[in-house]
């Protein structure tokens, strides 16, 4: 495999087209504000680099990304790449990675408002991510040890689980499909609405208004805090622990709880026969 270490370039397609390589300890920054600089590689490693320039890692394949920085300034820097492995970097350009496909996260952070638009076939382990739109219609991700700040986050997605995580994001799961949650946080406000397939199991859910006009939405052992006004319009079997503090018009199926602070069953637009019980 070729080496190219200790280098530093700013110019525009600085290393364009490389196959074969190892790009070590290399610092991407300058005046010439040069941008794509590893654009179209294949089979290259790159370890421990500071990139500060623009759409630096697109159509890329088989690329390996080990530790290093990408700035603010490093703008959309992972798109259109395929089998991309990235391990303990720091991602903070806004739109980190969008349309790629088989991608392994493992460690590491991001601070990028758009990440992961529209990819396919994720696995991501042990990360950390403030996002505002995260996910946006990706399909076919799995995420464990995951932490996560933002909004509308996995907006659209298809066929997802997640683990053992910690989602602290308003808007999360609207519109999605055959989503699962395990033994996870959800805390944010209207949690899941448009929803098709969503399943929570032993997950702690916080926030108003949550999962309302789901379809096939199942909870499995969850507990509830400061859900109010939950579950308006939903075809929904729940099985909760502790107290709901208001159900709200559910649409059908059965909810089971320990207690609710509020059942409302008045002013609907459609019929509902949903059965609400206690535990």
């Amino acid at each position: 495999m070729k080496e190219i270490k200790n280098q530093s370039y700013s110019m525009e397609r600085a290393l364009y087209a490389q196959r074969d390589a190892l790009v070590e300890d290399c610092r991407f920054e300058g005046e010439e504000d040069g941008e794509s600089f590893l654009k179209e590689c294949e089979n290259v490693v790159v370890k421990n680099c500071y990139m500060d320039l623009r759409y630096p890692l697109w159509h890329a394949k088989n690329l390996t990304v080990l530790g290093g920085e990408m700035t603010e300034r490093c703008r959309a820097a992972l798109w259109y790449d395929e089998d991309l492995h990235i391990e303990g970097c720091r991602m903070n350009g806004i739109k980190a990675l969008r349309e790629c496909q088989n991608v392994t996260i493992r460690g590491g952070e991001a601070n990028s408002p758009e990440f992961g638009w529209r990819c396919k076939n994720l696995d991501v382990a042990d990360f950390s991510l403030t996002s505002e739109y995260a996910f946006f219609e990706s399909k076919n991700l799995h995420l464990t040890r995951f932490e996560l700040h933002g909004k509308y986050s996995f907006q659209y997605v298809e066929t997802m689980t997640i683990e053992h995580s910690r989602l602290r994001t308003k808007d999360a799961f609207w519109h999605t499909k055959n989503v699962t949650v395990k033994d996870s946080l959800i805390d944010g406000e209207y949690l899941g609405w448009y929803s098709e397939g969503l399943t929570l199991i032993d997950c702690h859910i916080r926030g108003t208004q949550p999962l309302c006009y789901c379809k096939g939405l199942r909870l499995i052992r969850c507990t509830m805090e400061d859900c109010d006004l939950a579950f308006e319009y939903s075809d929904v079997e729940a099985d909760i622990d502790g107290e709901v503090l208001s159900v709200k018009n559910p649409l059908s199926g059965t909810i089971r709880a320990s207690s609710y602070g509020q059942i409302i069953l008045e002013n609907s637009k459609y019929p509902t026969s949903a059965k609400i019980l206690k535990k």
